[in-house]
């Protein structure tokens, strides 16, 4: 094809011809537009060690076609300098995306604003996954987006957790926004798209390879306030994301699980190696939140109602004996005080149904409130 001047047309070239994530050409458009880059590589001028195989595959690349593509199935291209464009992926330097193919109608630097990456094994366990959907639940419940990498396990409850409270998910992919991998996520992708959004760094049509999962999820970590781990074996990919987050400083929070659980291993970990431990979506919030806005209210055990007995009132309660009665001054003795204060004390406890008088002395009352 001949020379390619607009500057879109041109990153979506570049995405048809380079591998995500490629250094060299990051550089590149650091100091240069994506059409003279695209022009360095025609004549071979870029520096690039894949320069030969890039040439190789300008002769075949089509960006308009691409575009059309994308435009098809309800998508668009979106590059630097775009309203949509989260300029929060700036963050990955010369690694940055130089475009994002992206299907849905939301938009998504809005979505992004205020977004969470959930993340973990393919192979979950039940409890996994039953974290994950209530995490993310929760969380689309509370304004927040949830960010995953739509594969089998932890990421696909995730994005159910967040279709079922009827929020916004995002999957970021490692292939084409018009292909369904894994393909029994056919159903899902095409209800994030209705919802939600999809995102790719590869053309429309571009399978999936092992290396680009890997590539991708620095996107995942960048594009989000925090990184959620839920299960992870000691070499799950779901850490790579972590470590990304972690780099780029963003806070990395970790669920913990059994410890005979292989699943969790990985969590664990990073657990000891300073992520931050949650248990709830509230406490996500808390640590990817405003700072002093989004507390996690202080978990409490029940309220009983001894809780709401004065201190002398409770001491005076636990000195009457379960199982027989007691005179006055041995339940005095017993709590320490006077026997006037046991007196006051009792009256109240009597009223409240804590404890009765008979022949015999005090008791406890049967039925007593706990």
């Amino acid at each position: 094809m001949g020379g390619v001047t607009d500057e879109r047309e041109a990153r979506a070239l570049l995405s048809r011809i380079a591998e995500p994530g490629d250094r060299r050409i990051g550089r590149l458009l650091r100091t240069a537009g994506a059409a003279d880059v695209v022009a360095m590589i025609r004549a071979g001028r870029a520096g690039l060690e894949q320069d030969e195989r890039y040439r190789v595959r300008l002769a075949t690349a089509d960006p308009g076609a691409d575009l059309a593509r994308v435009a098809a199935v309800g998508g668009r291209l979106l590059v630097p300098g775009d309203l949509e464009w989260p300029t929060q992926l700036d963050d990955l330097g010369d690694v940055a995306p130089w475009a994002l193919w992206v299907r849905g109608t939301v938009d998504l630097r809005l979505a992004a604003l205020r977004s969470v990456a959930v993340v973990g094994a393919r192979a979950s366990t039940g409890y996994g996954t039953h974290v994950a959907s209530t995490f993310a639940s929760d969380l689309a419940m509370s304004g927040w987006t949830v960010v995953s990498g739509g594969a089998f396990g932890i990421d696909a409850a995730a994005h159910a957790g967040a279709l079922a409270a009827r929020g916004v998910t995002v999957a970021v992919l490692a292939c084409g926004v018009d292909v369904a991998y894994p393909p029994r996520h056919d159903a899902l992708f095409a209800r994030i798209a209705a919802d939600g959004l999809i995102v790719s760094e590869v053309p429309p049509g571009a399978a999936p390879h092992r290396t680009r999962f890997l590539v991708r999820n620095r996107v995942i970590a960048a594009l989000t306030r925090g990184t959620v781990v839920v299960e992870a074996a000691l070499r799950s990919g779901a850490l790579s994301t972590a470590h990304e987050a972690e780099r780029l400083g963003r806070p990395v929070l970790g669920v913990p699980g059994p410890v005979t659980s292989a699943m969790s291993q990985g969590v664990h970990r990073a657990l000891r190696a300073g992520a931050v431990l949650v248990t709830s979506a509230d406490e996500v919030v808390e640590a990817v939140g405003g700072l002093g806005v989004d507390l996690a209210p202080e978990p409490s055990g029940p309220v009983r109602p001894r809780d709401a007995l004065d201190p002398l009132s409770a001491r005076v309660l636990d000195a009457v004996p379960a199982r027989r009665p007691a005179t006055l001054d041995s339940v005095a003795r017993t709590a320490g005080v006077t026997p006037a204060e046991t007196a006051a004390a009792l009256g109240l406890l009597e009223l409240s149904g804590f404890v009765r008088q008979g022949p015999q002395g005090w008791a406890l009352a049967s039925g007593a409130p706990r």
